[in-house]
């Protein structure tokens, strides 16, 4: 009998409309009741200066899941969640968003298509995703630059303020 395979993936979750807190914890909801999914572990909650124009802080995590999805299927599935919870195509690059899903990392993969990055192309130079990730991963490697996750936080030169949120 052949064995199921199950993926490690790393996912950045960022909010900054709305009830915040309460979308992350409704994005991870979501994702949790996916099909061969599973919630392993969640990051506590930072609020982050925002990127572009935006004058609204986001409120950022990250989890660890268990998925059966390959990456494409993932990245689908985190779009319909997005859409379900009534983010809006943006025009902006860095606009404002109720939910914003991004994988991080998946396994060791290296993914370079043109919809799906893997590992994020930008996680390296921000403090908002890196913070949390190494919270809940700072031994795990980065597949394309060989170093761990506290490695690149320590060597990070993202100057925007970001700190614990609390409610």
């Amino acid at each position: 009998m052949a064995s199921v395979v199950t993926h490690q993936v790393y996912i950045g979750i960022g909010s900054n409309i709305g009830n915040r807190r309460e979308n992350f914890f409704d994005a991870v909801e979501r994702i949790g009741k996916l099909p061969d999914t599973r919630v392993i572990k969640e990051s506590s909650l930072y609020e982050s200066e925002p990127l572009g124009d935006s004058k609204d802080w986001y409120v950022n995590g990250a989890i660890e899941i268990e998925t059966r999805f390959k990456p494409d299927a993932l990245l689908e599935k985190f779009k319909n969640i997005e859409r379900a919870m009534g983010r809006k195509k943006v025009k902006k690059r860095w606009g404002s968003r109720v939910i914003d899903l991004d994988i991080l990392l998946f396994d060791l993969a290296v993914v370079k298509k043109k919809t799906l990055r893997i590992p994020h192309p930008e996680m390296a130079s921000r403090k908002f995703v890196l913070i949390p990730l190494s919270e809940i991963a700072p031994q795990v490697i980065h597949p394309e630059l060989g170093i761990t996750i506290s490695e690149m936080l320590v060597k990070v030169k993202d100057d925007k303020k970001i700190h614990i949120f609390h409610v």
